[in-house]
């Protein structure tokens, strides 16, 4: 939450860091791992790990249209809008979470396939985070969490990675 102390470019280059290690966290697991690994579906049902690097890269592809604007669902926020402090919106997050349709991996997605989106969805949402305007950085986007600032956002996508890549620990075994 942005405070009087808390700068635009402060909250820009905290949120890109900790956007960066968790992707490079998450990546490092996806590239290690054997493909025959990434690319098996638990016996138990879910998504492959090559699966969830998917829904990773294609999350931080949306996250990164709204923040860049080429999805424009964010609009200038209300006189009285103020921001709910991101670890109250992110405890509301259900353990199990079913993602949208457009979401979900195709079928037979490889290690590479998955490897390179999530890499070019990183660079996206990093190019839009950094290219962002102060004056944009409150514009709200209604989302399951409530409203969100676009600065939240960026937020978001640094939790969403790290709840992933415990997905992806566990599809890998």
């Amino acid at each position: 939450m942005m405070t009087e102390h808390t700068t635009h470019d402060h909250r820009i280059v905290a949120t890109v860091a900790a956007f960066e290690a968790a992707m490079e966290r998450f990546l490092a697991r996806i590239e290690a791992a054997p493909a025959a690994a990434v690319e098996h579906a638990p016996v138990d049902g879910g998504w492959s790990a090559a699966g969830v690097t998917w829904h990773v890269a294609v999350t931080n592809e949306a996250f990164a249209g709204l923040v860049d604007g080429s999805v424009p669902l964010a609009t200038a926020p209300e006189p009285d809008f103020a921001e709910v402090p991101f670890s109250e919106l992110a405890a509301m997050v259900p353990e199990q979470l079913e993602a949208p349709e457009k979401f979900h991996p195709p079928a037979g997605l490889t290690q590479h396939e998955a490897l390179g989106r999530a890499k070019a969805s990183q660079s996206r949402l990093v190019d839009a985070l950094r290219a962002m305007p102060e004056s944009k950085g409150l514009w709200n986007v209604k989302s399951i969490l409530g409203n969100l600032s676009l600065y939240q956002v960026g937020e978001w996508a640094v939790a969403h990675v790290a709840r992933h890549n415990a997905q992806a620990k566990r599809a890998i075994g």
